[in-house]
């Protein structure tokens, strides 16, 4: 079977998974798709980790462009859109992600890993630990401008759309917790956008990439994830509805976790 065949199925299969998670759990699939990504690259097309982890991470964020958009309709929608947030925290997440995809991809591949892998930790303690508290103070322009430019640049050296990031920093300065969600919603597509473009810049003129790579974004991979995903994030909805999310979360939660020590142990 043709490698570029291959890796298209596989991430169908990853594509199911990461919707059905995602729609269950309100949590992105970056934290998923980098992790397995990294592995596929290495394996099957015998990529080098200081290529395979930038590549991984830009693809992951390729998707996210179409989930995070189909998430933002829906929250205009329900009115949970507040444009001055928006505003002023897109204007520090797009340079965040401009930057953040330009270091990924000078940064050696191993420790590009270990990093990922460490900041996966700090999600993880706050998924398990975290309790909602509340600033005396609310949002302002250069608050936003600054939790956005963070929030991006965390989010393309992860490969993530910046809800876990984003969400509880707005909601700590007061921001009621659907707004929060909504915007974190367009955050991904200003994520997205901006950093998958810096990597397709930054790996443009790179060897030794393999065929249908724009860049560092690998276009097999990102078809076969979004074709699917659409489909299974509505049913992994449909689901939560049934099911205990909080105990579900903790689990995923110690997934993430033994993951994440497992890219730290090489």
């Amino acid at each position: 079977m043709d490698i570029g065949l291959s890796i298209l199925l596989w991430c169908m299969l990853m594509g199911a998974v990461v919707g059905f998670m995602a729609g269950l759990l309100g949590i992105g699939g970056g934290l998923i798709m980098v992790p397995a990504m990294l592995y596929l690259f290495m394996h099957q097309l015998q990529m080098s980790v200081d290529l395979a982890m930038p590549m991984a991470i830009a693809t992951s964020l390729s998707t996210i462009i179409f989930t995070s958009f189909s998430a933002t309709l829906a929250h205009y929608r329900l009115g949970n859109l507040n444009r001055f947030i928006m505003v002023y925290s897109g204007i520090g997440i797009a340079i965040g992600a401009l930057l953040g995809a330009q270091l990924a991809s000078i940064i050696p591949g191993d420790i590009l890993k270990k990093l990922f892998a460490v900041l996966v930790l700090v999600l993880v303690a706050y998924m398990l630990l975290g309790k909602r508290k509340e600033s005396q103070h609310g949002v302002s322009k250069p608050r936003l401008s600054t939790i956005g430019f963070g929030t991006g640049l965390l989010s393309a050296l992860m490969g993530i759309g910046g809800g876990a990031i984003l969400v509880p920093a707005l909601v700590w300065f007061r921001v009621n917790i659907k707004q929060a969600i909504g915007c974190a919603s367009f955050s991904g597509i200003l994520v997205a956008v901006f950093a998958s473009l810096s990597f397709v810049q930054s790996g443009w003129s790179v060897q030794h990439l393999p065929e249908w790579s724009f860049g560092y974004v690998y276009l097999p991979a990102t078809v076969g994830i979004v074709i699917v995903s659409v489909f299974t994030a509505n049913l992994g909805a449909k689901v939560s509805h049934r099911l205990n999310t909080v105990l579900l979360k903790r689990i995923f939660a110690g997934f993430l976790l033994l993951v994440s020590l497992r890219m730290l142990l090489g």
